[in-house]
């Protein structure tokens, strides 16, 4: 089950990011990939938990990833990289049909991405789960926004930058 998975979510992402079509349907993607559309049904109830499923299985392989890596600061530079790479993919997700259902998700991710990571790395221990919750949040928010303004001079100076971030995280500087 989980080739044809990936073979219809090649086939949605090749519409997406290579066709660059605007309005993704049921129809194009069986079309793409060469099934029914009682075969796509019968791996995803909707384009939706198609977007989930794929940003789901992406966020799993980056946070083993990031947790591989030495150091905190390592982590965020893959995360980094990782997100930068992305960025055209996400742009162009961003101005389909289900623009609004992408970015929802990718909040989501993101945010459940960083809960992980802060849950294996002991991050915020010392605090209540209200309170844990709201880091969280905050930097989910920050970091979204760094990357949604992201330059090519962000990307000659990323390692300038990631490590600003990391010393954020640990508390190191303050924003005020």
């Amino acid at each position: 089950m989980g080739d044809m998975k990936e073979i219809i979510a090649e086939a949605a992402e090749n519409l997406l990011f290579k066709k660059k079509v605007r309005r993704l349907t049921v129809k194009e993607i069986v079309e793409e990939c060469g099934i029914t559309r009682q075969a796509f049904y019968y791996h995803f109830a909707d384009i939706p938990e198609l977007i989930r499923w794929v940003l789901e299985k992406d966020s799993h392989k980056l946070l083993k990833e990031c947790l591989m890596e030495e150091d905190t600061e390592s982590r965020l530079y893959h995360l980094f990289s990782f997100a930068v790479s992305m960025q055209p993919y996400v742009n162009a997700g961003s101005q389909s049909n289900y623009g609004d259902e992408i970015e929802r998700l990718l909040d989501e991710f993101i945010y459940d991405f960083f809960e992980q990571a802060a849950r294996h790395m002991g991050m915020y221990e010392k605090y209540g789960a209200e309170e844990r919750r709201f880091l969280i949040k905050y930097h989910c928010i920050a970091i979204r926004g760094l990357l949604s303004r992201w330059t090519a001079r962000d990307t000659e100076n990323m390692r300038f930058v990631v490590h600003q971030v990391n010393l954020l995280l640990r508390g190191e500087i303050s924003p005020f």
